[in-house]
């Protein structure tokens, strides 16, 4: 099960930096989330010197914050947009088969149906859903179920509410996870990849875009990256790193905000997903390991990017949707975790965002420089690969084909073999089985990595104090394999006790501290400051989401700093 990869290290990333500093890239990336890094790992697997910069941490903005799922899109068939649908179910096949299996999965939801008319207009939607998806990976078509089976299968559905519903199968993926691991593929392949670097203005020679300047916010360096295109991956801050170049693009990006609550597994009894309209959009139960999560909503958002605010109103909106369906109401103490994030909406004539569209744009607003905007998370592939086929087409070489959709993840290379032989890897490791399915879900066959590390040190095999369902050892790979550079980054994004946990993680940040202070080389002081840091945010967020709104919420997350920005820099 051992791999050799290439870790996004704290010696990897100074290696990136002293390249970046010092070498005319092919192409540059600006932006770590699942756009900017499927667009690294689609340049650099054809052949071109590759940088990526990302100011905050892998998928820290939109891309760790989605509804989780790769999935076609019911809602697009409402507006008979078929091709937005068909892509996105042929991606969904490609990455629950081929490209990352060990990070997703298929998982069944239902569609419950309320009013008789309900099952002629669901059915003929998910049937064609279904028929568009064929060869979809995932287990079986969609399935008719009468009032009875559904109550089987959802028994905290509310008995007055449910007629029936029809069942179907979407896929499921830890979108952080997920994104870090493209950024680890692209980095095995030879991608200079570094988290923590803002860009602060771009190079030009006359009217051309030759580079950025950059600013390493660890050490508060500021230094030029050269390269022949730059490709802004940037999702919400499109607009800003547009104004930099100077003026507006072709199009513009419109921030609509999606909240999700966490809830535990045992508030809602039911063995499948479920799916249902509001009046503005859909409605997700998504199961999660023990949790259910609860979304999504879809308002315009004004307010400040890095950090969007859920606000009680936001929080009272999903409650409301969601106990239509129960018959045991959840209310605000069920809540344990709750997330924000915002979509990159192309900037429509409409005033809704809930109709704004879900597809991506291409642009070079100037020479030398590509802006990729808009889509959805699921079809993250196919605009890498529209920005490549951009930014490339004005080189002078010839450069060959996207081969993204042959590109296995890290982790995905051996993974049904290990997954059938996880008994023994658990037999041999000393841990029960359960554990190592959970491992082999997170890390594939890199498992092994993290095996690796509890041989050295027996310790990091016992399960954290105060979040168990992780490994010391987990925490620990996540600063020196996954790229993290902050308490931050572990709690939210590689481990997830942020949003599991109804102390989201406050008690674990002081053992996760001390197990990573001496990977990322923090002192005493450094270690404090980022518990005080990690207690602040958590803090922020619980008076955010109970304020009444979002300029009340907005002006309380943001009592809290962003820890690039201070904290040991």
């Amino acid at each position: 099960m051992n791999s050799t990869t290439t870790a996004l290290s704290p010696e990897a990333r100074k290696e990136a930096l002293r390249r970046l500093a010092t070498e005319e890239m092919d192409v540059l990336v600006i932006g770590g989330g699942v756009v900017g890094t499927g667009a690294a790992l689609d340049a650099v697997t054809r052949g071109l010197k590759v940088g990526l910069v990302e100011a905050r941490d892998y998928a820290a903005g939109t891309s760790s914050r989605s509804s989780k799922l790769f999935h076609g899109g019911l809602r697009y068939l409402e507006q008979f947009n078929f091709a937005l649908v068909f892509e996105a179910l042929k991606e969904r096949s490609l990455v629950l088969n081929d490209l990352c299996p060990h990070l997703a999965r298929p998982v069944p939801f239902i569609y419950p149906l309320e009013k008789l008319i309900d099952r002629p207009y669901v059915g003929l939607g998910i049937g064609v859903y279904d028929v568009m998806g064929a060869g979809r990976g995932v287990p079986s078509h969609h399935k008719h179920l009468g009032k009875k089976k559904t109550l089987e299968s959802f028994p905290s559905g509310k008995r007055s509410a449910i007629r029936g519903a029809v069942r179907f199968y979407e896929g499921q993926v830890d979108d952080a996870r997920h994104t870090m691991m493209i950024a680890r593929t692209a980095a095995a392949y030879g991608a200079l990849c570094a988290n923590s670097t803002r860009v602060t203005g771009f190079l030009r020679e006359d009217d051309r875009v030759i580079g950025v300047v950059a600013t390493d916010l660890e050490s508060g360096e500021s230094f030029e990256i050269h390269a022949k295109q730059v490709i802004n991956a940037a999702g919400v801050w499109t607009d800003e790193i547009q104004e930099m170049v100077g003026g507006r693009g072709q199009f513009q990006v419109r921030a609509s905000k999606g909240v999700h609550l966490v809830v535990p597994r045992n508030r809602i009894n039911s063995s499948t997903g479920i799916i249902t309209r509001t009046e503005k959009s859909l409605l997700f139960v998504i199961p999660w390991g023990s949790h259910w999560i609860i979304g999504t909503t879809d308002t315009d958002w004004k307010l400040d990017l890095a950090h969007p605010a859920a606000s009680k109103s936001d929080i009272d909106y999903i409650l409301g949707h969601v106990n239509k369906l129960l018959q045991d109401p959840l209310d605000h103490k069920d809540v344990v975790g709750v997330y924000a994030g915002l979509r990159p909406l192309l900037y429509g004539e409409s005033d809704s965002t809930s109709t704004l569209s879900r597809e991506h744009a291409v642009s070079s607003p100037v020479r030398g420089l590509t802006v990729i905007a808009g889509g959805k998370y699921t079809t993250y592939r196919v605009m890498a690969k529209d920005a490549v086929d951009s930014a490339v087409h004005n080189m002078e070489r010839k450069v060959p084909e996207c081969v993204t959709e042959k590109i296995p993840l890290v982790g995905a290379d051996g993974y049904y073999g290990a997954w059938n032989a996880r008994q023994l890897a658990a037999d041999r490791a000393g841990m029960r089985v359960g554990r190592m399915e959970h491992l082999l879900g997170r890390y594939g066959t890199l498992v092994g990595e993290v095996l690796d590390l509890i041989d050295e040190n027996p310790e990091l095999g016992k399960p954290l104090e105060n979040a168990p369902d992780y490994l010391k050892a987990e925490a620990v790979y996540a600063a020196s394999h996954e790229g993290a550079q902050h308490l931050d980054d572990i709690l939210t994004r590689r481990i997830r006790v942020s949003i599991e946990l109804a102390d989201r993680g406050e008690a674990a940040a002081s053992e996760v501290a001390a197990l990573v202070a001496p990977i990322l080389g923090w002192d005493e002081q450094h270690v404090s400051d980022e518990i005080e840091h990690y207690r602040k945010r958590v803090a922020a967020e619980r008076e955010s989401q109970a304020q009444p709104d979002d300029e009340t919420a907005d002006a309380a997350r943001l009592g809290a700093p962003d820890v690039r920005v201070g904290v040991g820099g």
